[in-house]
């Protein structure tokens, strides 16, 4: 019976090592450098970080999230979640260790679905953290529901032309190029109507109208979510990403893998959170003892232990499925009930965290508010929670049928005279001899 809950010694001191090493070495980057992840390196930022990648690609870190024939590490999901709730402390990190969103997905649907040449142009400096990139999806008026994208790309000759508004386009305004997504052909079903391009970002016609920031930033330059307007933007015919009419399955393979790295990434922010609840309770003292004492507290400590520690078997039970079937298809329910779940996970322990601190906890002296707003984008990003919970019930209710009858099937006196009649014979022998 296979089933260990246990790292091998060899991948086990591979983790020790980035433990330390994000410890050491990237969480300062978080107060040296915040907010400036998706900025290409220059100056003092590219003196302090490229010695940091070179000595994760010598320990053998780099860009895990892929399988060696498409340029990665090849680890799996399990063990890419053993890291990355490492790497979820640090904002920094997942940048130093070549396995930052949305480059993840991006690279990871190139590798899938690119031609040689557009592995060689777009896959291998994204891997070698050399670009950024950004996958252009969302538009303001569908929201969460592609079937209503309007952006199209219409066949002109030997080139495609693209026209139409996305919003929410994560580090357009520094990716060197686009993974846009388009309806190529309306009459049919969006499911088969829609294409993949990939679009360099100095394109003639690719218009960032503004770059809108989360609520935590400040200032109008530091957004990093960009409108964009894209006029009569043309491509080659090549630039279709995996073929024509391709669109929707290559985002389930890039959506379904973002969704699961997300999870394994909180996890890492629930744990901190966690950490800094347990400190302040032993650091603090009120009404004549510790705050640890308090019963209160020591709810708040339990509720989120427990909380964090479902979570983190959920989301390694997940990633062992996806190791197991290669196919994100198949564990389409699971990855959807951990995207659920986990904005409430961080937003409970942060918002327990940001009470036993007190007024501290909601100041700008304390990454708790940060964590709990974190969570809030959580719900939304790759697809509000509202949506995977229908996708949850939907395939949960596939393994059932309605009752047959008018009575539920466990309706107690249906199922007590369904027994009487399987031992019939035998209640009769007995009364005949009584």
């Amino acid at each position: 019976m296979a089933w260990d809950f246990e790292t091998d010694p060899e991948y086990q001191a591979k983790l020790d090592w980035a433990d330390a090493y994000v410890r050491e070495e990237v969480e300062p980057l978080d107060l040296q450098w915040p907010g400036l992840q998706f900025t290409p390196l220059s100056g003092a930022r590219k003196a302090a970080i490229e010695p940091l990648k070179g000595e994760v690609r010598r320990q053998g870190l780099w860009a895990t999230h892929l399988t060696p024939e498409l340029g990665g590490q090849g680890f799996g999901q399990v063990k890419l979640a053993l890291l990355n709730e490492i790497l979820g402390r640090a904002s920094w990190a997942p940048i130093v260790f070549g396995c930052q969103a949305p480059d993840t997905g991006n690279a990871e649907i190139i590798a899938h679905y690119g031609t040689p040449e557009q592995k060689e142009r777009y896959l291998k400096p994204l891997l070698n953290g050399e670009i950024f990139s950004c996958y252009s999806m969302t538009e303001a008026e569908g929201g969460a529901d592609p079937t209503q994208f309007t952006t199209t790309a219409v066949r002109d000759g030997d080139e495609w032309v693209l026209n139409g508004l996305k919003y929410f386009s994560s580090n357009a305004r520094t990716a060197t190029f686009l993974i846009v997504m388009a309806v190529t052909n309306p009459d049919i079903s969006p499911y088969q109507g829609m294409s993949m391009f990939l679009v360099p970002a100095d394109t003639p016609g690719v218009n960032i109208i503004r770059n809108t920031g989360l609520a935590m930033e400040q200032g109008e330059e530091e957004g990093t979510h960009a409108l964009i307007r894209y006029e009569d933007v043309r491509v080659p015919a090549d630039a279709v990403l995996g073929g024509e009419g391709q669109a929707f399955a290559i985002a389930q393979t890039r959506l379904g893998g973002g969704r699961i790295h997300h999870a394994m990434r909180t996890i890492g922010q629930a744990q901190k959170a966690l950490d800094m609840l347990c400190e302040r309770a032993l650091s603090r003292r009120t009404q004549g003892s510790l705050l640890a004492e308090k019963q209160f507290v020591q709810g708040y400590i339990a509720d989120s232990y427990a909380q964090l520690l479902q979570f983190r078997l959920m989301v390694l039970y997940t990633a062992w499925t996806i190791d197991k079937y290669n196919d994100y298809r198949k564990v389409r329910k699971d990855i959807a009930a951990v995207k659920a779940t986990m904005p409430t996970v961080l937003h409970d322990i942060a918002w327990r965290a940001v009470q036993v601190h007190g007024a501290l906890g909601i100041s700008d002296e304390m990454p708790l508010f940060g964590h709990m707003l974190g969570a809030s984008i959580m719900g939304l990003a790759d697809g509000p929670t509202e949506v995977h919970k229908v996708t949850v019930a939907r395939q949960v209710l596939r393994n059932y049928k309605p009752s047959d009858d008018l009575w539920p099937t466990q309706h107690l006196p249906k199922r007590r005279e369904a027994a009487r009649a399987k031992y019939a014979a035998l209640l009769e022998h007995e009364v005949g001899n009584a």
